[in-house]
């Protein structure tokens, strides 16, 4: 008789963009798993529209991070969706709201993240779920030079897992990517004027 693992929470959720998904992301998750029967995967900046910021949809993010896991692990994420909201309070709420139409009632929660930078400010947002803090993970990889490389051409895979990589190939063969590349070179270049 196997005995089922023993988990300090119920639920852990981890809030991001994923744009795109990265190895100290991968490393959050493989963390969170241990340590909670489920992970709930808050996708930020989950609106329709493309930009330079965001350029994968939050459907495209979900089989991003899937990839990168067994199909066991697969079972134990959950995905929800969370727009920009320009007011933290109502940020908190629309998020909590999300959460909670994928956890049971009573539910063990906790959220894991780690304090990179200012940014981060938002996991002190939520007292009632018991934060799970990590030191930097991967060398504080950043998404922004790893998607302004993915615009110039390049994949650094070495910052990526295989799932990702497959993934970000694939992307680039896209309309999206093309148009996004666009805009990121005109943006690059109205930059060098104001120089």
């Amino acid at each position: 008789m196997t005995t089922k693992p023993m988990y300090t929470f119920d639920y852990l959720v981890f809030i991001g963009r994923f744009q795109p998904f990265h190895l100290a992301h991968l490393q959050t998750i493989e963390i969170a798993l241990q340590r909670s029967a489920q992970v709930v995967l808050a996708l930020g900046s989950a609106q329709n529209e493309r930009n330079i910021k965001n350029p994968f949809s939050a459907l495209e993010r979900e089989q991003m991070i899937l990839a990168n896991f067994s199909e066991t692990e697969q079972q134990r994420i959950k995905f929800v969706h969370v727009i920009d909201v320009y007011n933290d309070k109502k940020w908190v709420q629309l998020l909590k709201d999300v959460v909670n139409q994928v956890i049971q009632p009573s539910a063990k929660v906790g959220l894991i993240g780690h304090f990179k930078d200012d940014s981060s400010y938002y996991l002190r947002l939520f007292p009632e779920w018991q934060l799970v803090e990590l030191d930097s993970l991967k060398d504080s990889i950043s998404a922004t030079p790893l998607r302004e490389a993915f615009y110039r051409g390049e994949i650094q895979t070495e910052y990526f897992p295989n799932g990702t990589i497959q993934f970000l190939q694939q992307f680039k063969n896209t309309t999206y990517y093309s148009q996004l590349q666009q805009k990121f070179h005109a943006a690059d270049d109205s930059n060098l004027e104001d120089v």
